[in-house]
């Protein structure tokens, strides 16, 4: 049978970043559960669990939930109701469609004080005569029984006559299980028959399948056709009269039809497995060592020879929706390889690369992978600089060397460019000394020297 695991919670529990430990809420509905357990010592916190449309026979395993709040186990194969005392907070239980026919099992609910919501649509208890009456009467702190809410008034007349009630109850009940015993043991000789049917139709298959006699090997191909086809319809009776016999709908019933259908499913895929193994695996490098170029996926693309940056640039056109874990890559000196779903995507590269320094990221446009691959051989471009220069510069009439390799002077506007004059640091105005004794200036002196009435007198 099939358990509650670990990594089916975990992977159940992604909006929690697949820890457990603190998990609130979870959904493990149709996950063909058929017995609860665990959930109790992995998931202490949960305040809402959902078990729906699973095949669990038994509610077990969730007393220690004392957070739960929420309870959905609608269409499972539960009896009666039981092991929920110690959820404390439990405000709302969901039980529809299961097989509870034992209705007096409700009052282990009457330790839930906090229990508002309980829903018993499409139990074999709610045909009892009585029903509603004896729930509201047994639960008084019910607000709403099927939906339907519990008014003051239909809990006062249900407690008046309760007893009277109870009684009926147990009689329906007491009807209810000799039925149930009769239906088991239905289900348990319709179980031997099938068996038997089985184990005939696998001795018949064995004398078929017996060495043939040399005169019939040469036609065993014809004959493996025949035998296909007489199984096939075999195959085809059988589940039609699986399908067409009329069957009671119970626990058994229901649990018979899921083995069927999961025994079916199996022996689908033992076929589909050898066809599987016969798809030839694509040739990617080449017995001498070549590598191809190969699209599986046939999915656009572009390589992009970046020279300034000294890279290559590959744009694969991958589905826009497509999961990011699908897709694998691989990038090789020579070559990438990138695995799309499985397929394989392979590309020869025009130079060699640093797959170390490669990186890969997805395009939130378009969702297209972007794979960078730094070239191995670095070249440094005198492009680069002199674009730089000239991008730089507020001078836009930089002139370039001539062809005959003599190279021009810059011109300089003295009207925008104003440059000291060098001549002219010296002035030519006259200046006396301004210190303690007053220097006359030499010009004066050099005009009384050319005086006709100046006498030099030494002594002075």
């Amino acid at each position: 049978f099939l358990s509650v695991t670990e990594d089916l919670v975990r992977r159940r529990a992604e909006h929690n970043n697949c820890e457990i430990f603190s998990l609130e809420e979870i959904s493990l509905h149709q996950q063909e559960i058929e017995k609860l357990e665990h959930l109790d010592k992995w998931c202490r916190d949960l305040k809402i669990l959902y078990l729906q449309n699973n095949l669990i026979p038994k509610i077990e395993n969730v007393g220690k939930l004392k957070k739960l709040e929420y309870l959905n186990v609608a269409l499972n194969n539960i009896e009666r109701i039981e092991n929920l005392e110690g959820c404390e907070e439990l405000k709302k239980l969901d039980l529809t469609a299961n097989f509870i026919g034992e209705l007096s099992s409700i009052e282990s609910l009457k330790c839930n004080i906090h229990l508002k919501e309980l829903f018993l649509v499409g139990n074999p208890c709610t045909e009892f005569e009585g029903y509603r009456q004896f729930v509201v009467a047994t639960l008084h702190q019910l607000k709403y029984l099927d939906s339907k809410e519990i008014e003051r008034s239909e809990r006062i007349k249900a407690l008046q006559n309760y007893p009277e009630v109870k009684w009926k109850i147990r009689e329906q009940e007491r009807a209810y299980l000799l039925k149930r015993a009769r239906e088991k043991e239905e289900a348990q000789r319709r179980m031997q028959e099938r068996k038997d049917e089985k184990q005939k139709q696998m001795d018949s298959k064995l004398g078929l399948d017996s060495p043939d006699s040399p005169q019939e090997k040469p036609n065993q191909a014809e004959g493996d056709g025949k035998q296909e086809g007489y199984r096939t319809i075999e195959n085809d009776d059988e589940d039609r009269r699986f399908w067409e016999e009329p069957t009671p709908y119970t626990p058994e019933s229901r649990l018979e039809t899921h083995r069927y259908i999961e025994e079916k499913r199996r022996a689908k895929d033992k076929i589909r497995e050898p066809k599987k193994r016969e798809k030839t695996p694509w040739t990617l490098v080449t017995a001498e060592g070549k590598v191809l170029n190969v699209n599986v996926p046939k999915l656009h693309f572009s390589l992009k020879d970046d020279e300034e940056n000294n890279q290559i640039i590959l744009d694969l056109a991958v589905y826009r929706h497509l999961d990011t874990s699908l897709l694998d890559v691989d990038v090789q000196p020579s070559y990438i390889r990138v695995l799309v779903k499985g397929k394989p995507f392979q590309l020869v590269l025009p130079e060699e690369v640093k797959p170390d320094s490669s990186s890969a990221k997805r395009s939130q446009t378009t969702g297209h992978l972007l794979v960078t691959m730094p070239k191995a051989k670095e070249i440094i471009l005198a492009k680069q600089k002199v674009s730089a220069s000239v991008k730089h510069s507020d001078c836009n009439r930089q002139q370039k060397t001539t062809r005959s390799g003599q190279v021009e002077k810059l011109e300089v506007d003295p009207s925008k460019y104003s440059f000291p004059d060098v001549t002219k640091i010296i002035q030519e105005k006259e200046r006396t000394g301004q210190g303690p004794i007053k220097l006359q200036p030499q010009k004066v002196t050099e005009v009384k020297k050319n005086c006709g009435d100046f006498e030099n007198n030494e002594d002075v």
